[in-house]
């Protein structure tokens, strides 16, 4: 659908990651040993930090495009547009405020064209701001931005060696209103609303009142909506339209059903733009077959937009998929999600990883009970499965240290913690979680709170300590892939290591010790006379019989070697 947008040129894989903002113990310019190892080390998702963000509660670039189809009522506190847009998030990018956070995907809300119209769902009057109310799947939401402000954030982020992960919406349209029909009965069901207790009571049903839920089981050929042949016919793009969905069923064989025309359009975003990954919305309320139909079309438009593109590939990692089972306790449970009725894995379906709701009930123990727990799960070659650990997002009403009394902490455990890490924006400058006036989850989606990270220096330092963390973390793969083992209990003291072909990453932490000159144990992981060099501090130290001597005003030490 977006064959006539003309690609900006070709992408020049330069990394930024020169922007270190701790300076101790380095001379001016100087940057630090684990930026430096980016530049040569793998890119995993097992490892990778993501950040998530909501597009219209990010970073407003484009004022022009803050108001569109008169959607201009009030509405209930934090439930309209705010004007974030896809220019915000490039504009980011080209600062360099994500490379310097150590963050290697961003993953932001759907920007597709969202209803025009807007309704109250028991919460106050709400427009689709947040991106999962869909009226049309092939074309950009004005307040967002336009397919070439798209482009040109995918090509900006890949220069920046930064994965782009996009939502996908399968489920559902966006509610009835005055301004939008519902779709046809061959398309959707309006009725009876998921109950939850069983796997028919949470599938074949809506997930709330007006939001009619699209037919994904249904196999029969069904024509367009005629509001969307109206619409496409307006914007003339209506023959282009149908000759494209004309050529995918030829290619595919699919029946013309209501879940292939939204797989269709979905990973057009990926065979034209080169997007990295979809984090796939409400997956446990779609049969789980029809996720393995979208993966195997993800995975098609991937490696044709890689071969029609072969300057722009970063590398030879395959699409990436995660899925959104609400209320996953993954580490607890196992690959199975259990229905009630019926368990079902969706790992064999087609997902690499699951969002794993369990992390913020883990990042209550202590460190040790976190990381060996999770080592021992995710690289049990038995049970081995990816996850994504968040502490705080935008639908969770319950997240960690929801007053933001331990952001420090927060980053420690999540960024060091094995598996994926998902930053949820405003993370890294205790953004307010707790709005008042706010009814529902609006309360977890305030704008972003750049001013503090321009003026206040408590935020700033709490940044330098995300920052620290994160660009240690993508410089090693060990932290979120490698096996973890502690090596001394107190001072508390562990090693990870990962080995895959001929890369190798081995490193250090300490974390809770005493401020000043100390004696740390680095177990047999560095040869006698191996030079290291603590991320954290920037202080560089020679291991001594299995040991190192470090005075460091920190409490935490990141030990790498010196290449």
């Amino acid at each position: 659908m977006f064959k006539n947008l003309l690609l900006v040129s070709i992408v020049i894989l330069i990394s930024s990651c020169g922007r270190d903002t701790q300076k101790a113990s380095e001379s001016a310019g100087e940057r630090s040993n684990a930026e430096t190892l980016t530049e040569e080390t793998p890119f995993l998702w097992e490892n990778a930090n993501l950040y998530f963000l909501l597009t219209d509660r990010f970073n407003n670039a484009d004022p022009e495009n803050d108001m569109n189809f008169d959607r201009n009522l009030p509405t209930a506190p934090m439930r309209g547009f705010q004007g974030g847009d896809i220019k915000g998030i490039t504009a980011k990018i080209k600062d360099g405020y994500f490379t310097d956070l150590g963050i290697n995907a961003i993953w932001f809300t759907p920007v597709v064209e969202q209803i025009h119209g807007g309704t109250d769902e028991g919460t106050g009057f709400t427009y689709g701001f947040h991106g999962y109310w869909a009226k049309d799947w092939t074309a950009l939401d004005p307040n967002f931005g336009t397919l070439e402000d798209l482009a040109e954030l995918v090509k900006v982020a890949h220069e920046n060696k930064i994965r782009i992960v996009m939502d996908a919406v399968i489920n559902h349209t966006g509610p009835v209103t005055e301004k939008d029909p519902v779709w046809p009965s061959d398309w959707v069901r309006t009725s009876p609303k998921c109950e939850f207790d069983s796997y028919e009571t949470a599938v074949t049903c809506t997930l709330v009142e007006n939001l009619p839920d699209i037919l994904t089981e249904s196999d029969d050929n069904v024509e367009l909506p005629e509001a969307l042949i109206k619409k496409w016919k307006a914007e003339g793009r209506y023959e282009k339209e149908m000759a494209e969905l004309d050529s995918f069923f030829e290619r595919t064989g699919y029946p013309r059903a209501p879940r292939f025309y939204i797989i269709k359009w979905l990973t057009d975003f990926v065979r034209d733009f080169g997007i990295d990954g979809f984090r796939a919305d409400t997956v446990r309320h779609i049969e789980e077959q029809v996720w393995a139909e979208f993966k195997n079309e993800c995975d098609e438009a991937f490696l044709s937009w890689k071969k029609n593109n072969p300057g722009l590939v970063l590398d030879d990692n395959d699409f990436y998929m995660v899925g959104e089972v609400y209320g996953y306790y993954i580490i607890s449970t196992g690959k199975s999600f259990d229905f009630g009725d019926v368990k079902v894995n969706y790992y064999d379906h087609g997902f690499d990883s699951m969002i794993n709701f369990e992390f913020k009930q883990s990042a209550e123990q202590d460190y040790e009970s976190i990381f060996s727990t999770y080592s021992n799960m995710l690289n049990n070659d038995s049970s081995g499965f990816q996850v994504l650990n968040y502490l705080t997002s935008h639908d969770d009403s319950t997240p960690f240290d929801k007053e933001r009394a331990k952001p420090y902490e927060s980053a420690t455990k999540l960024l060091l913690s094995p598996g994926t890490a998902q930053v949820y924006y405003g993370d890294e400058s205790a953004r307010n979680l707790i709005i008042e006036g706010t009814q529902g989850d609006a309360t977890l989606r305030s704008f972003m709170n750049w001013e503090d990270i321009s003026t206040n220096p408590e935020t700033q330092s709490l940044l330098e300590h995300w920052q620290k963390l994160g660009k240690f973390r993508i410089a090693h793969p060990s932290i979120g892939a490698g096996k973890h083992k502690m090596i001394s209990e107190s001072p508390y003291v562990f090693q990870r290591q990962f080995k895959k072909g001929d890369f190798e990453d081995t490193v250090v932490v300490g974390l809770n010790l005493g401020e000043g000159s100390q004696t740390i144990s680095v177990g047999n992981n560095f040869k006698e006379g191996a030079a290291l060099h603590d991320a954290y501090s920037g202080i560089k130290t020679v291991v001594k019989n299995g040991a190192v001597e470090i005075n460091s005003p920190h409490s935490i030490i990141l030990l790498e070697e010196v290449r």
